[in-house]
């Protein structure tokens, strides 16, 4: 064998050190103190997620709770964004964990829990993510182990700290348990929901209400004693967004594909139609 080839076994180890979806990037950026950007993608096609990756994001959030795609969808989005550099998360529907089956096993960056009401919800996400005996997550993943060129054991070992567990605060009653929350094993990370929490305050629409800023403080506060990091979703506003880089949210989810493709469609229609 010319000894220039790497042997197979090389070949297998580098795979297993290198990553599918981009994860290394996204916490070499927050351990150093940087904030990440992401967007939602709700389009099926998955050349928008290349795009947006193009773009410059550093995460994707494809939405399996609103949008309409299917897995094998979803899969072309995660795979897409493989080759740009930036993170892939998920959406799940719900934290059930026979629906975030199937979006493990895309080994995605992460996957984002919405829905979360209580700590029981958490500890139902978390155990659908994590194999026995930390979890109850059933055993036949494809992607992850590179189709079986990386051993079982290795797979095993790794798989833990490959893909992000992030509960979604949508519910007053969470916030109230946010220390339990953020100190549930398995927990990687927290995002705030800012639309359907503010509906349980009765305050839907009210995205600057002070009872809704004074709930993500709570969030904040409880995910940093914790030593995790905290990320919000929502609309571009670009006086709520400097609100929530002086609050000291780590990452921001901001817009959606077909939001930004709607506005910047309008903005260059009235100005062509505006030409003299």
């Amino acid at each position: 064998m010319c000894p220039l080839w790497p042997s197979p076994l090389r070949i297998q180890r580098a795979r297993s050190k290198s990553n599918l979806n981009n994860l290394e990037k996204i916490r070499a950026k927050t351990q150093r103190g940087e904030r990440c950007i992401g967007i939602t993608v709700s389009m099926a096609l998955p050349l928008v997620s290349e795009l947006l990756g193009e773009a410059g994001y550093d995460f994707l959030m494809i939405d399996m709770e609103h949008g309409s795609m299917s897995l094998e969808t979803a899969l072309g989005h995660v795979q897409a964004a493989r080759g740009t550099g930036t993170a892939p998360f998920i959406r799940v529907p719900a934290p059930d964990p026979v629906l975030i089956k199937p979006y493990l096993e895309m080994h995605p960056a992460g996957v984002i829990v919405p829905r979360i009401n209580n700590v029981e919800d958490v500890k139902t996400a978390v155990a659908g993510c994590r194999y026995p005996p930390k979890g109850i997550r059933g055993y036949g993943p494809c992607r992850g182990p590179r189709f079986g060129l990386v051993s079982q054991v290795e797979y095993l070992e790794q798989v833990g700290n490959q893909i992000m567990v992030i509960p979604q605060i949508e519910h007053y009653e969470a916030v109230e348990q946010m220390d339990q929350i953020a100190t549930t094993e398995g927990v990687d990370a927290i995002m705030i929901g800012p639309n359907d929490l503010s509906g349980t305050m009765g305050l839907l629409g009210q995205l600057d209400h002070p009872k809704l800023w004074a709930a993500f403080e709570k969030i904040v506060a409880a995910g940093h004693r914790a030593n995790l990091p905290v990320g919000v979703g929502a609309a571009f506003n670009k006086e709520r967004v400097q609100r929530w880089y002086d609050m000291g949210m780590d990452w921001l989810m901001i817009g959606v594909d077909w939001g930004n493709l709607a506005e910047r469609s309008s903005e260059v229609v009235e100005h062509v139609r505006a030409l003299k």
